[in-house]
């Protein structure tokens, strides 16, 4: 029963482009009409026409805990009461500053802003001002936020200056993009090659904009090395995977650091926010110590800091949360691997602590290119039945889910008999 998702759906159509606020929630990629939530409790969600899901998307990764966490709701409410925003300095920037700080031997100094778009292009930013150069490498199928100059597509070459993606964005500043397959050491060493201005590299070290596909360990090393070669910075953007993989991200997994690191999602716990880190030297570039400009009226926006700062506090005090988290999502995509290999159907799985993703294909995807040739009609169609038996998954191939600590062994149970049905359907 969707008719009033349906209703929903159409009038929101008339005046919101495409019906919704962001792309991936109109259900391209799956077809159909998404339903409309109403309501989140635990590890569910409830949309206008009363049907409930089991959520692996929580808010596409900031939800740890849940909907309606009882800590992170109490204080949100008792912040709310003080003042929705002052556009002044409170004292709760500086604790969850410091609980980010403190977990980091080589980041000193954070700028919060208002969402992970926000806090890339804050970061690219300063990676320009510190060293004086124009270009940036970035790699397919890595999303970093809209802003102009990473809205890029790949040219004919294997490295290429980028040339715009959408409409309204103009080549003058994509052209300072160098477009880098992932995953692909000699195509980045040809990036260097090819441009002797480069500021930055920016990589998600486990991409989640491709489906969940991490870059291998000599990969970020050789990112590591050339950077420190030629004195470019090196840019993790951990907007999905920070203190989603493990209580540092994707720092806390692989040995490589990065020189600046840029947050959201997760430290607002699921109020709009992100951020910037880097040591003490790189942050003092930045406005009003330094030169490099960047402001916003609801950075740091107290109501955002008061909710991230009880969720980093509870798992910073139960770091056991991650290896939980990681066995229900090793579970769940164990047990949908079983299901498609009963029905002869080929599936790629794989786990990052909490983050999971799958592949409906023959052979683990390693870049973007590789993604693009998995099945999407049989994902789409996967998507669908599932979603009918009552299981939220992600409404794109190229995007990964999450589990929440209220998700239970028995509701996983649930899901894979779910499953099974839905692979002999398929």
């Amino acid at each position: 029963m969707f008719e009033k998702s349906l209703k929903a759906y159409e009038e929101a159509q008339n005046v919101i482009p495409g019906g919704v606020d962001s792309p991936v929630r109109a259900f391209k990629s799956v077809g159909g009409t998404p339903p409309f939530i109403e309501k989140g409790e635990g590890s569910y969600l409830y949309d206008v026409d009363g049907n409930r899901y089991l959520d692996f998307v929580q808010s596409w990764g900031p939800l740890i805990f849940g909907h309606c966490d009882k800590d992170i709701e109490n204080a949100v409410l008792a912040t709310v009461k003080k003042g929705l925003s002052f556009g002044a300095p409170t004292e709760l920037e500086t604790y969850l500053a410091h609980e980010i700080v403190e977990m980091y031997d080589h980041i000193d100094k954070v700028r919060f802003v208002s969402s992970g778009t926000e806090a890339v292009m804050s970061a690219i930013r300063l990676a320009r001002g510190v060293t004086g150069r124009d270009d940036i490498v970035k790699f397919e199928g890595c999303y970093h936020g809209h802003s102009d100059s990473l809205l890029v597509q790949a040219g004919s070459g294997l490295a290429t200056f980028g040339s715009p993606s959408s409409p309204g964005v103009p080549a003058d500043l994509t052209k300072h993009t160098l477009l880098c397959e992932y995953n692909n050491i000699e195509n980045l060493k040809q990036c260097f090659k090819d441009s002797n201005n480069i500021a930055c590299i920016i990589i998600e070290p486990i991409a989640g904009n491709m489906g969940l596909v991490p870059a291998s360990d000599a990969f970020l090393q050789a990112c590591r090395e050339l950077c420190d070669q030629h004195g470019a910075l090196l840019i993790f953007d951990e907007v999905m995977s920070g203190f989603r993989a493990s209580l540092t991200g994707a720092h806390g997994l692989v040995s490589q650091k990065a020189d600046i690191i840029t947050f959201g999602k997760v430290i607002g716990a699921g109020m709009p926010v992100g951020a910037f880190a880097a040591s003490k030297k790189i942050m003092s570039h930045l406005s009003p110590e330094g030169t490099v400009y960047q402001a916003g009226t609801l950075s740091g926006n107290p109501v955002a800091m008061a909710a991230g700062l009880v969720s980093l506090k509870k798992l910073k005090a139960n770091p056991e949360i991650y290896q939980a988290l990681e066995a229900k999502a090793k579970k769940l995509v164990n047990g949908l691997k079983d299901a498609a290999t009963k029905n002869n159907i080929a599936l790629q799985i794989g786990t990052r602590g909490s983050m999971f993703g799958f592949f409906f294909c023959e052979k683990e995807p390693t870049n973007f290119k590789e993604v693009g040739l998995c099945n999407f009609e049989q994902f789409a169609k996967f998507h669908h039945e599932m979603l009918k038996r009552g299981f939220y998954f992600a409404c794109s191939q190229y995007e990964v889910g999450f589990m929440c600590t209220t998700i239970t062994d028995e509701q996983l149970d649930e899901c894979i008999k779910a499953a099974n049905e839905v692979m002999e359907i398929l």
